[in-house]
């Protein structure tokens, strides 16, 4: 499939990333992140021993949720898009039975050192938990030809 090409001159401050995705959290797609993450640590699909540890179920790790959020900025600006700088910050679980949602809105543009910048704050959010996993994307596009 091709990716269309996001130029820095399309971009306007306040905007929001047009990529935004829903995944339903159930038992196949855990399966699936501690499989493909191989992140086999029980908390993240064993229920009665995540319990044990005090937390409410079994919850997505850390690079189920950096690549969702990768995944949102990516696909939003194409294949001459660079990411420069990407911060994550797990402040809550997305638990067993959410649906996490990810998006994401523009801050800032700019043009520095002869660079096109476009600044992002992007975020996964659950219907039940509310922003789990907020992120900052620092972002090089190109713009386009006069």
């Amino acid at each position: 499939m091709e990716r269309k090409q996001l130029y820095w001159d399309e971009v306007e401050v306040g905007q929001e990333v047009p990529t935004s995705y829903s995944l339903k959290l159930d038992m196949t797609r855990f399966c699936k992140q501690v499989s493909g993450t191989q992140d086999y640590y029980q908390v993240h699909h064993d229920r009665e021993f995540a319990k044990s540890q005090g937390v409410p179920d079994i919850f997505v790790n850390t690079g189920f949720l950096t690549a969702s959020l990768g995944r949102l900025v990516t696909d939003w600006i194409g294949p001459e898009g660079w990411l420069k700088k990407f911060k994550i910050e797990m402040r809550k679980m997305a638990l067993l039975g959410d649906t996490m949602t990810v998006k994401g809105k523009v801050t800032d543009k700019y043009e520095n050192e002869g660079k096109h910048v476009v600044e992002a704050d992007v975020w996964c959010e659950t219907d039940i938990q509310g922003v789990t996993t907020p992120c900052h994307a620092v972002i090089i596009l190109p713009r386009r030809s006069s």
